[in-house]
């Protein structure tokens, strides 16, 4: 097939969307499949465009055998709800151009990642033009992002955004989402059922399996080995409330034992630093996003993993850093309720984390202090991920299934 992946993130982000998006475009290209990419200069988590990438005009290059077409978009510094709406209507916009450009390579499959849906006009009648099968894969469900976590008010307006998205989404052929639990969303908000694919996100189980505790790469973090680590890794934005974390490591000084390190980049940095500051915490570190080569040791060298989300944003983001975290056997903490895809799989698969109430620091050091005393690894953990995680299994079945589709409805055709 010729598969055209449209998104605003990709590789050599490390982070959320863009670090699967970029190994789904390079799986296929070594699968046989021609691919071609558009989307912007890397800048998630950060919020300012990676260094060796220009963000002033359209740029085009060869990663292995993937032709890669780079948008220039508005990046705000500090990204509030207006900014993060113009940042994503300018790549909707200069988007526009290498998308219907594209139709002239006749591609099979066009794919959009979401966020964000602003491009999904362009999409549907890319697609439509040039005979190819359109899907839309929701890594975030945006809308209910904004509202759930009042990003944006209530009233007529979410009435008109619900709308709008529920039009939009039915138009694609296929609608593929990451979890359960999004899939259900996905049905209670009017989707067809019969357009839904699952499709979820995966880890590279080889990179962590058998992964040894690094005492001298903690040792260059800044952090004493000897200690307990309390892990949060990722992005640091609004959707996770890392306040929490801050003012549960707060409460916890007086445990020598225990040291909190927070690993990452994001819109809500300087804040949890400045946060740190103010209480004088030397039990907490802040490092930088790490290397992808040094992830899986940065994982095993944790006593305790951090999911952190606010209430609401449970099953409209699902964190993609928790593949990884089962995949090296990583004891966890999860901060959600029970009526939730993450929930769900606290309850069906007892031991696999502890989960705790979202935006609750009393239940989240219960959380902890629980979580320090299992045994590691966790093998509850490390079997999930090794039946339901491999990311040759989930990529090979969903384009085979694809594949197959495509085929159907042009043979019909």
């Amino acid at each position: 097939m010729r598969v055209l992946i449209y998104g605003i993130n990709f590789s050599p982000e490390l982070t959320g969307i863009g670090k699967y998006s970029g190994e789904m475009a390079q799986w296929l290209a070594e699968s046989g499949h021609e691919v071609k990419v558009v989307t912007a200069p890397p800048y998630y988590p950060d919020w300012r465009v990676a260094e060796g990438f220009t963000n002033k005009r359209y740029s085009r290059d060869l990663e292995g055998t993937v032709e890669v077409v780079r948008c220039p978009l508005y990046v705000p510094a500090n990204p509030s709800a207006i900014t993060r709406i113009l940042h994503l209507v300018s790549f909707s916009i200069s988007s526009s151009f290498p998308i219907f450009g594209s139709i002239f390579w006749k591609p099979d499959v066009v794919l959009q990642v979401a966020p964000t849906l602003f491009c999904s006009i362009q999409t549907l009648i890319a697609a439509r033009l040039c005979g190819a099968q359109s899907v839309v894969h929701i890594q975030d469900y945006e809308v209910d992002a904004m509202f759930d976590l009042s990003i944006a008010k209530g009233g007529w307006v979410k009435r008109a955004a619900y709308f709008i998205e529920r039009t939009i989404l039915n138009r694609f052929n296929w609608v593929s989402t990451i979890s359960e639990g999004m899939m259900k969303r996905a049905t209670q908000k009017g989707i067809d059922p019969a357009k839904l694919l699952f499709f979820p996100n995966w880890s590279e189980l080889s990179r962590f399996r058998n992964v040894a505790k690094n005492v001298d790469f903690l040792s260059e973090l800044g952090v004493d080995p000897s200690k307990r680590i309390v892990l949060y890794s990722g992005n640091m934005g609004e959707k996770q409330g890392l306040e929490t974390v801050v003012e549960a490591a707060r409460r916890m000084k007086g445990n020598s034992a225990v040291h909190f390190l927070i690993v990452g980049e994001g819109s809500a940095k300087a804040r949890l630093q400045a946060l740190a500051t103010e209480y004088q915490l030397s039990n907490v570190t802040f490092a930088p996003l790490q290397p992808y080569e040094m992830l899986p040791e940065l994982l095993a060298s944790a006593d305790c993993h951090l999911v952190i989300q606010k209430h609401g944003a449970a099953d409209a983001v699902l964190p993609s850093k928790l593949t990884n975290i089962l995949a090296v056997g990583g004891n966890a903490v999860i901060t959600s309720v029970e009526d939730t895809t993450l929930g769900a799989m606290c309850l069906d698969h007892p031991g696999i984390a502890t989960l705790v109430e979202p935006e609750s620091v009393s239940a989240l050091i219960d959380g902890i202090e629980q979580t320090l005393l299992l045994p590691a690894p966790n093998n509850v953990a490390k079997n999930y991920a090794l039946e339901n995680l491999d990311k040759e299994t989930i990529l090979n079945r969903f384009f085979s299934l694809l594949d197959h589709r495509f085929i159907g409805e042009f043979d019909q055709g």
